[in-house]
């Protein structure tokens, strides 16, 4: 067993200081992974079931048997190996604006994540999401204007609620046309949120796509002792 509490990595960030912190829970006799934004923290390995979900639900919506996906915030993870979990992904193209996420998954830092960076089928680009898609490049700048079957997001708090004002922009409709415009036919989008259903942006969703969803996804906290809950929005481009 390591230390009850480890510093893994610490960097400042142009959207605040960033860090990944292990400590040892004993009360649940595991080690627990979190992320934090300054003081703020932004995710834990304790909560993964809306991210994994992300990718679940999300490729769920996805049609054909060779899937190219891109997931929008790396994370700790869950939502990239889970949508390598899907036999039908042939390439996923992971796009994370902080080096030292990457970093954290090259190191092999995040036990749970394993084999992620190693998979023939996972690349990461170091970008920033919202960037790319008010951008004429597009995710893959070895391939501008390439289209995706799938793009799962993960970075804000909800749409409402965001890292940095820049990404305000991306929630609307307009940005969201820029999404969809990335997208194949009957391309899917997905995206975690940390808020209940908001039927503004749900309403967003459906003046752009043909259709959109918002699921809420409960799961055990055991830190309350009681039952949370995310949100995880699906949208298709495609009947």
């Amino acid at each position: 067993m390591g230390a009850r509490f480890e510093e893994l990595a610490w960097r400042e960030t142009p959207i605040g200081a960033i860090s990944l912190r292990r400590r040892r829970d004993p009360a649940l006799q595991v080690d627990v992974y979190e992320v934090k934004l300054d003081d703020e923290y932004l995710m834990s390995s304790l909560f993964p079931v809306a991210e994994i979900e992300l990718a679940r639900l999300g490729l769920a919506e996805v049609a054909g048997e060779s899937v190219d996906v891109v997931v929008g915030g790396l994370g700790l993870g869950y939502t990239a190996c889970a949508a390598l979990g899907d036999p039908r992904v042939r390439s996923l193209l992971v796009v994370e604006a902080i080096e030292d996420v990457i970093d954290w998954h090259r190191r092999g830092l995040l036990p749970f994540a394993a084999g992620l960076a190693e998979d023939p089928r996972t690349r990461f680009v170091q970008a920033d999401f919202f960037a790319a898609v008010a951008g004429d490049v597009g995710f893959d700048a070895e391939v501008p204007g390439r289209r995706f079957d799938a793009v799962l997001l993960d970075v804000d708090h909800s749409p409402r609620n965001v890292l940095h004002p820049s990404h305000a922009a991306f929630y609307p409709p307009a940005g969201l046309r820029r999404l969809a415009a990335l997208l194949r036919p009957e391309g899917v989008f997905a995206l975690w949120s940390d808020d209940p259903p908001d039927a503004e942006f749900t309403d967003a969703l459906g003046e752009v796509f043909a259709s959109a969803r918002a699921h809420v996804v409960p799961f055990a906290n055991p830190l309350t002792g009681g039952e949370s809950a995310n949100t995880v929005y699906v949208a298709r481009t495609g009947p």
